[in-house]
């Protein structure tokens, strides 16, 4: 679900933010990718009449057909991917699964009953609601990347926190999703809209953090405070709190506790609200350390790509060839690296900020004496000559 309307408010109140590009402009980054979330956009996406595509057995591909050649087109663009799966969610999120899962049933019903009196738009639809990702998913995605020499980490716990935490760190360039809560648990960089195809012609939404939070005049705990009460899975919303109530009301109390205590009997905050426990997760997730995520591109397994695809999975030969010519090409050599890597600013002791400091006072004193000596110079001249 992510976070209700926040890339709205971002868009809004802190515009400078969000910059809107080719995918081009992502060249020689390192991204890390929410495999969850790509796997679960492409069995929604990559469909035939309603239906997701499957093999010749009846098998679902829509996945594999989504994860190969989505890949493939960032990779031809001078992306490096790195896809992060979910591990166990947070207990908090059991109330959301749940009622994803009665939405998810009430959805299989609905199918029911338009796939016998309904219109193709309907089954469209809740087909689409019925939609989720299993394990066998990620488990064949998995495989798949291996095949394809892209490696792949399993969090413990909620993808998005593992990749926010190696851009943090700097392993990444940024961490790519379409859910705002990964700005949540710190990625200086989100990425929205990197994974979709190539025909959809929209541009990469690149969202700076820190840019988002001047913008608001947020600090982080602030930002975080402001998502909750936006709606985010750990916890309830409380009713008739929508965006713009949710932004004046942070901005004026800074934090939840103050948000309640001046709240009027017209808003009924659901009881036992857990904001405190969700705020939590958002400061300290359940993460694997940067520095032991250990990850790196190899070149791709032609024979067990063209045995898995191909020969199990039914796909065209010829385009799998195609595919892995472009896989050699990019993956076996090193990504030219971007201009400004070249030029990456090293951090400065204080000894030597120091030294800075003082060079600036230093000129900034002889430039004020400069003015004054220009200055005298000036009044000495328009005095009158003796015996004139």
């Amino acid at each position: 679900m992510g976070i209700k309307g926040l890339f709205q408010v971002i868009s809004d109140n802190a515009p400078d933010a969000i910059k809107h590009g080719d995918i081009k402009q992502q060249f020689g980054r390192k991204v890390a990718i929410d495999a969850s979330m790509s796997i679960y956009s492409f069995l929604i996406a990559v469909r035939s009449d309603g239906q997701m595509l499957t093999s010749e057995s009846g098998e679902t591909t829509s996945h594999l057909m989504g994860i190969f050649y989505r890949t493939l087109r960032i990779i031809d663009n001078g992306i490096k991917p790195l896809y992060v799966f979910d591990g166990k969610p947070p207990t908090l999120k059991s109330g959301e699964l749940a009622k994803r899962t009665a939405r998810k049933a009430e959805a299989t019903e609905a199918l029911a009953d338009a796939k016998e009196s309904g219109t193709a738009e309907d089954i469209e639809k809740f087909s689409r609601r019925t939609v989720r990702v299993t394990r066998e998913h990620n488990e064949e995605c998995k495989r798949l990347l291996k095949l394809m020499g892209v490696p792949y980490i399993d969090a413990p716990c909620e993808a998005e926190a593992q990749c926010a935490v190696l851009a943090k760190a700097g392993k990444v360039y940024a961490a790519a999703s379409d859910d705002m809560d990964t700005l949540c648990f710190e990625t200086p960089i989100l990425l929205k809209k990197l994974m979709l195809s190539e025909q959809k012609k929209e541009p990469v939404q690149e969202i700076d953090l820190q840019k988002a939070m001047d913008g608001l005049g947020f600090d982080r705990a602030q930002f975080i405070d402001l998502c909750i009460l936006l709606g985010c899975d750990y916890c309830e919303t409380i009713p008739k709190v929508g965006p713009t109530t949710a932004l004046k009301l942070i901005k004026e109390h800074k934090s939840i506790e103050k948000v309640l205590e001046h709240l009027g009997p017209k808003y009924a905050v659901p009881e036992d609200w857990p904001y405190q426990d969700a705020r939590e997760l958002f400061f300290k997730p359940e993460v694997i350390d940067a520095e032991e995520c250990d990850f790196k591109w190899e070149p791709p397994d032609v024979d067990g790509l063209i045995k898995f695809l191909v020969q199990e999975k039914g796909f065209a030969e010829e385009r799998v060839r195609s595919g892995v010519a472009k896989l050699n090409k990019n993956l076996k050599s090193t990504t030219q690296s971007r201009m400004n890597d070249f030029f990456k600013p090293v951090p400065k002791t204080a000894e030597e900020l120091a030294l800075i400091k003082k060079k600036n006072e230093e000129k900034a004193a002889e430039k004020k004496r400069k003015q004054r000596q220009e200055q005298a110079a000036k009044k000495g001249a328009k005095k009158p000559k003796l015996g004139s």
